[in-house]
Parts: C-alpha cells; structure tokens; sequence
C-alpha cells in the first residue's frame, strides 16, 4: 500500500478523485438546498392560496359551516381567545398551527358579540372585512381522512364586523418536496460513486500515459548506472513538454559528465606521463651514482627534482580549483603584484597603475607569474606587462616579440598538458599546466583570460578581472 501510493500516478489519481469528490458534494448539497427551496416556496404558495381563499370569504360573511375548503388541505379558522370556530373536513389531528384542536365549537349570536367586543378592545390596524396583506408561515404535520404528512402552513388575519379579528391556517404538503429530495438524493448517492470511478480511472489512465516516458528515462539512467557507459543517451520524447525539456536536460547533463568524465581520464594519464618522466630520470641518475660514484650529475639530479616539485605543486592547486577553492574576498593593487612579479626578470618592462581588485594575492601572483614565464620561454627579446584601468575592469596585458600562438591553436593552449610543438622544442621542463592554471584562476575571479596577436608581432595575454 505504502510503495502503491508513493507513486506520482496513484497520488495523481487520488489528488484528482478527492477535488472531483468534494465538487460533486458541494455541488450536489447546492442542487438540494436549491430543490428544497423552491419546492417550499410553491408549497407557501399553495397554501396561502387556501388561506386567502378562506379569508376571503370569512371577509364576505359566509357562516362558517358554509365555507367552502380543501378537504385534501388542512384548514383551521380560530378567533381571537384562540378558540377553534372552523376546520376542514376529515381534519383528524394537527401540530405546528398554535391550536391543536380540530373540532370546531359552536357559538350562538352572544358568543359572536362576545367576539365583537373582544375586537373592539384588540390593537388592530385592520378595517371590517380587511385581510391582512401579511402572511406568516411555519412547519408542522396534520392527519387528513387517515393519512399523516408534513405541512407547510400558512397564517393570514383577517377582520370582522360581527365576529372580531379571525385567524386562518391553512396547509400545503411537503409530501412532493420530500420524494423530489429524496429521488434526487438517491440519485446522487447511485451516481456519484460511478461517476468517481469513472475520473479515477482515466485519471490513471491518462497519468499512465503521460508518465510513460518518464519511466523510459528512468530505466535508461539505471542501465547507465549499472553499465558505467556515460556514452548512452535517454530517450527524448517528440513532444515539447517538460517531460521532453527533462530529457533534453539529462542528456547534457550527461553529455558534460561524459566529458568531464574524460578530460579526467586524460588529466590522470598526463599526470603519470609527466610525473613518470622525472622520475625516471632521476632514478636513473642516483643508481648510475650508487655504482660509479664519480658520475653523478648533481646537477640534472637537483634540476629533475625541483621539475618534480613544481609539477606536484601545480597538480595540487589544479586539484584545489577542482575542489572549489574560492579566490576569497581581499582588497589588493593588481598593479603592485604586478611589479613585483616582474622584479628580477630579465628583459620585463612594466607600466602599471594603482587598480585595486578583489581577490586571493597568492593566486594573482600565480596568473602573472605563469605568464611572465611562458613570455620569456617564447620572447626574442622583450616582454612588456601593463596594467590599467578599463571602464569596470582592472586589465593586465602581457606581450611577447615572439612568433605568436596560430589563431587555431588560441584555445587549444589554455588545456592541460597541451603544448604546441614548437613550445615543445623550446620548452626548459614546463609541463602545459600554466595557462590552464591561469585560465581557470582568473574565471574564478569573475574574470577572463585570451590571447591575441601584439602589435610586436607576437603573443598578447590579457587578463580582465572586475575592480574592487
């Protein structure tokens, strides 16, 4: 039951079935309030039609044993002590009128003015032979020639010369009320259950369907997880609905973790390729020097070591910005930590302004610093850093009189361990990570890191960061 109702379709279903359920119930409570309503209203109707035609003749002064009544409608006519003066025939009991009498008592002329003065001493606006133009109504229930019913009762006054103020009651029966109400009742109680089955089912029906494809999705992502093949792709519906944007957004998720996946898989074998280089090298050295002492090379021991330090520490700030490391939020001179870089190196001019940036000095110094690096390996005989102001952005430039990067290949040098053949034959131990690790800490920054040609004729490297 639990696994049942964790599905998307079963709580579809049953979200569906309840909003139908409570519509129907509202709806169908209207519908009998509604009924009932009217069918009371025509039951008023009714019955003050009786009792305005009763009064009226009271009002003519018809005898009361001449009055002419419904014998299928309960009527009643009292006076003013509330005593029962006249009553329709067949009248065997009745409730809800005030008087429960149903047997008229005789009077004689002195009761009759009795009633007079009774009227004379009454508060009553009402005119001999007027009718009052007010209608009371209540519930109540009669028996008539032996059959029980529910009444609708209508009360309207009436004023006499010579027997005083009257009233008259007269019923309506709600028998037609109570059978329309009840019919309709059952056939709501009979419909509504069928008609529910009817939603839910198509209702699960139509989920099925439109979570079909979803389900294909999932089962080829489970397969793609159990086979370990990032190279597979979900089935894209024709459609264009969010199941469809849903497929699409999971194949290029798939896509960039196939890639990531690989650039990953080439990272590592890079590594183990430079990092193997080395290494060999240098245990190269030290076994030739354990056998004949007098041939050591210090020097190319010393030389591969320290390439075997740089290369360990680059792959471990590469392995940091994979990670996530933030630049941090420090405020710095971009132009001091470019002058600095620059001291010491040979053949480096620097123009530089005051332009204060946010981020890590350490990684900063690590951008310029590759640059340098890489202009010098490539220069004939100058490079120039500048650093200036541009609009929004702190912009430091590094030339080279050099032979330049061949527009192919601008994008090419900015990927790890990609090193262009002739950087490879000029190359003094660099492993291609320092224009990736440049790359990647400027786009930390919020910035970015090109290469055009210099007005030299060589490479120009522009770093753009955002001013602090």
């Amino acid at each position: 039951m639990r696994r049942l109702f964790g599905s998307v379709r079963a709580r579809a279903t049953l979200g569906a079935t309840l909003v139908v359920a409570v519509a129907l119930v509202a709806a169908g409570t209207a519908v009998l309030l509604s009924l009932r309503a009217s069918l009371t209203d025509q039951a008023d109707t009714k019955a003050e039609r009786t009792a305005r035609n009763v009064a009226s003749q009271i009002a003519a002064g018809t005898p009361y044993d001449q009055l002419e009544m419904d014998d299928d409608r309960p009527v009643q006519v009292v006076d003013a002590h509330g005593t029962l003066v006249a009553a329709s025939d067949d009248l065997e009991r009745i409730s809800g009128t005030g008087t429960a009498a149903v047997t008229p008592r005789q009077q004689g002329a002195g009761a009759g003015k009795s009633g007079e003065e009774d009227a004379d001493d009454d508060d009553t606006s009402l005119e001999p032979g007027e009718i009052d133009e007010d209608t009371g109504f209540s519930d109540g229930s009669a028996t008539v020639d032996g059959k029980d019913d529910e009444y609708r009762f209508a009360t309207v006054r009436v004023e006499t010369d010579d027997r005083g103020p009257l009233t008259v009651h007269a019923g309506a029966s709600l028998d037609a009320e109570q059978s329309a109400v009840h019919t309709t009742t059952t056939g709501m109680l009979t419909g509504f259950p069928l008609l529910l089955g009817v939603v839910a089912a198509v209702t699960w029906l139509v989920t099925r369907r439109a979570l079909r494809p979803v389900e294909d999705i999932r089962r080829e992502m489970a397969a793609i997880t159990a086979s370990e093949d990032l190279a597979r792709r979900v089935p894209e519906p024709v459609t264009h609905d969010e199941v469809a944007r849903l497929a699409r957004t999971t194949n290029e998720t798939l896509a960039a973790l196939e890639s990531s996946v690989e650039r990953q898989r080439r990272f590592v074998a890079d590594a183990s390729h430079e990092l193997r280089s080395p290494i060999a090298s240098l245990r190269t050295q030290l076994e030739v020097a354990a056998a004949h002492p007098e041939l050591l090379d210090l020097d190319g021991a010393v030389e591969d070591t320290v390439r075997l330090q740089r290369l360990a520490a680059d792959l471990l700030l590469l392995a940091r910005l994979d990670a996530g490391e933030g630049p941090g939020d420090r405020r710095l001179d971009l132009g001091a930590v470019a002058r600095r870089e620059a001291q010491g190196r040979d053949g480096v001019s620097v123009t530089a302004e005051a332009v204060e940036v946010t981020g890590s000095r350490g990684q900063l110094e690590r951008v310029l610093g590759n640059l340098l690096d890489n202009a010098r390996r490539h220069a004939r005989t100058a490079v120039t850093l500048t650093v200036r102001r541009e609009g929004a952005w702190a912009v430091a430039e590094v030339a080279d009189d050099g032979d330049g990067v061949a527009a192919a290949d601008r994008e090419r040098i900015f990927e790890r361990f990609v090193r262009l053949d002739e950087a490879r034959s000029r190359d003094d131990g660099g492993a291609g990570l320092g224009l990736a690790i440049a790359r990647d800490i400027a786009a930390r920054h919020g910035g970015t890191l090109t290469v055009r040609e210099a007005p030299a004729g060589g490479a120009l490297f522009e770093l753009r960061l955002p001013l602090a």
